[in-house]
């Protein structure tokens, strides 16, 4: 995964190629030839839009359209074929498309015209056992070291909603890279190919969390430490685990305030997806703007978004880290705030679809749904104390868990029910970015003429991320032995040992063997290709920094104050005196242990005893988050005035401060340290 802004993964997610527009206009204005209110202005817009094309382009877009239909014509015979024949039927149905790809040579993908394709891997063809039967095709790439290009082929839904969805959260995702900050959000193409139709982008390296809590046993869903067990497996570097620690910080945040903000319903584990390199987002956008499914009067998604206890525990690995919730939940703030201040341009695309039939978003009401989530009208700190108690809500609803385990259970009894397991069992587990950070190919463009000379080696990564590192022959001879010790010799490409070269012209003789041995290397087997000690040659994850490594990943400022504090924003306007609460650290009862603490606050003098203020208690943390505002009208001067918090726990004091208000910098965020007897 490309983790820079510019975002190099969006090269498959978002091509700019000729035609595209074009390309995708036309299958969108032929899926509207039925549509009742407007269809004589989309038959001329389609007209104009063939006519200005031109031969070539009509051309393509009439194989595309056979490909649609042939498409479409295998699934609906997939799907009506028995348990027993559908595997046969599909092969042969499979012939059809194999025949289409000799008679038209190449054909681009409507889901992506950038991409050209020239037939089908029939062996990597199957399809998947939810309802509807969905087709996985795994098309060749015309560009063949990309690999196949695999996507699925629904027949009985309506991707327009998805479509939608999606398009907004890319325009989300703008926003914030506009603004600096890079959520490491994963959004996958859909298409909408006709009524009920469509295409829907496939890729590896991910899958559902679901299928995760499966491979952790029958109560997968309720144990805390799934997620985190599941990524340590795959990143056995520390690094590389850290890294994947990140991406999921990012990630996750940047999914629950999108989530939130359109109202995305029928969350359960299977539609919630973790790609190995960290990432997680979300798939299936059938139901938004809160309209969830319900049980009699119950409402089916009981939780504002999706962050569980477990999501927490692999953020804060295991507790070990607990003022990395603190950064998750400032990050979210952030994030939620910078998309509040477009709240209206949010509004004005949604508001423009009101009249496309989409069932889900059919009147003003839908659209106040999302304007209520945005609050525009607050504040920041307003919204940042909103937004907070919404995790929090998040975090400690259990039914979110409850869901997940009836989830679960279900999937596995119709597992174990299944006849003949069908080639994919896992309904959902498709929709991933072309993110890993496996290497395509790794090529010497020189060296340097010193007495020890360093090659500089270009590796261009899978997700067409190019790097340049220098090593020595001596760190290539040690990294081929280190593949022996794991792999059988013959398994290996032959090493050119410095025995084996001509004494003249040295160097240039073993960037040419050098180079054989790193093409066999990368196109062996992927067990070797993507073997861990391979990416952490190439990819600068050297074994030296490990211990370096180890120490938890920086997401966000940190504190090498080991002293009780609290993190407080005040603010004075008109009159008026704001607190914001955001978070304490290290505080602790005199046993060491964790208290549950609130803070109550004084505005001093206070001869009436009338400015007494109390937050919420934050159960059993040594770093308890708040982000609760407390406000003091008719405040005339803070000259002389001073602001008293304690901290308490079940009446017990934990600590206290002081502040006078004369000399406090105003609407910026400062920690004050406690003392521990009050004042």
């Amino acid at each position: 995964m490309e983790e820079s802004s510019d975002k190099s993964k969006e090269t498959f997610v978002h091509p700019s190629g000729k035609g595209n527009s074009q390309v995708m206009g036309r299958m969108l204005l032929k899926n509207a030839q039925n549509e009742v209110h407007f269809k004589i202005w989309y038959q001329k817009l389609l007209a104009a839009l063939q006519f200005c094309a031109g031969k070539t382009l009509n051309n393509e877009f009439s194989k595309e359209g056979k490909l649609i239909r042939i498409l479409e014509d295998i699934a609906k015979e997939v799907k009506a074929a028995s348990d027993a024949k559908r595997k046969e039927v599909l092969k042969v149905e499979l012939n059809r498309l194999s025949q289409f790809f000799q008679e038209v040579k190449f054909c681009r993908l409507p889901l992506n015209p950038a991409l050209v394709v020239l037939g089908i891997e029939e062996d990597s063809c199957s399809y998947f056992t939810s309802n509807a039967f969905p087709l996985k095709i795994s098309f060749i790439n015309a560009n063949a070291p990309s690999g196949n290009i695999n996507v699925i082929f629904k027949i009985g839904d309506d991707l327009r909603q998805d479509m939608l969805v999606l398009q907004i959260i890319r325009v989300m995702d703008s926003i914030w890279l506009q603004e600096g900050l890079d959520m490491q959000m994963i959004t996958y193409r859909c298409l909408s190919t006709g009524k009920g139709q469509g295409l829907v982008q496939m890729v590896p390296d991910a899958t559902t969390l679901a299928k995760i809590h499966r491979e952790s046993g029958l109560i997968g869903p309720l144990k805390e430490n799934t997620i985190k067990k599941w990524f340590r497996h795959h990143h056995p570097l520390e690094s590389s685990y850290q890294e994947a620690i990140r991406n999921f910080f990012y990630s996750c945040a940047g999914w629950c305030v999108v989530t939130f903000i359109l109202g995305v319903c029928d969350r359960h584990s299977d539609n919630i997806m973790l790609t190995s390199a960290g990432h997680m987002f979300h798939i299936d956008f059938g139901r938004f703007l809160g309209h969830a499914q319900t049980f009699g009067s119950i409402r089916r998604d009981r939780a504002p978004f999706i962050f569980t206890s477990e999501m927490e525990y692999f953020i804060t690995e295991g507790g070990k880290n607990p003022q990395r919730f603190q950064e998750f939940v400032e990050l979210c703030c952030r994030a939620y705030n910078i998309v509040r201040k477009h709240s209206q341009l949010l509004l004005n695309l949604l508001e423009m679809m009101l009249h496309a039939g989409l069932p889900e978003l059919n009147s003003i009401q839908d659209l106040k749904y999302v304007y209520d989530n945005l609050r525009p009208q607050d504040s920041d700190l307003q919204a940042t104390s909103y937004f907070t108690r919404k995790i929090k809500e998040s975090l400690e609803c259990f039914p979110v868990k409850l869901n997940n385990l009836i989830h679960t259970l279900v999937q596995m009894s119709m597992a174990a029910s299944a006849k003949p397991p069908a080639p994919e069992t896992d309904a959902q587990e498709w929709m991933m970015l072309d993110a890993e950070k496996s290497i395509t190919r790794a090529t010497i463009l020189g060296f340097n003429k010193k007495s020890d000379p360093l090659y500089l080696v270009q590796v261009v990564q899978t997700c067409n991320v190019v790097t340049f590192v220098e090593k020595s022959f001596d760190q290539f001879s040690k990294l081929h032995s280190d593949l022996q010790k794991q792999f059988p010799s013959h398994a290996l490409p032959e090493f050119p040992h410095s025995w084996h070269l001509p004494f003249t012209d040295l160097e240039h003789k073993r960037v040419k063997d050098l180079n054989l041995y790193l093409k066999q290397l990368l196109s062996g087997p992927r067990k070797l290709a993507n073997n861990e000690l391979v990416l952490s040659f190439f990819l600068n994850w050297s074994k030296k920094t490990l211990a370096e490594d180890s120490s938890p990943v920086t997401l966000g400022p940190q504190s090498t104050d080991h002293k009780p504090g609290v993190q407080l924003v005040i603010s004075y306007k008109s009159s008026h005196l704001t607190i914001m609460l955001k978070h304490m650290r290290n505080i602790r009862l005199p046993d060491g242990s964790a208290p549950s603490a609130h803070a109550e606050f004084y505005l001093l003098p206070d001869p009436y005893e009338v400015s007494r203020r109390k937050t919420r208690t934050a159960p059993k943390s040594s770093d308890p988050t708040y982000n609760e505002i407390v406000v003091y009208d008719n405040v005339t001067e803070l000259k002389g005035r001073v602001l008293k918090l304690i901290v308490k726990s079940k009446g017990m004091f934990v600590g206290a401060v002081n502040i006078q208000l004369s000399s406090v910098q105003l609407n910026e965020e400062k920690w004050y340290p406690l003392g521990n007897s009050a004042i």
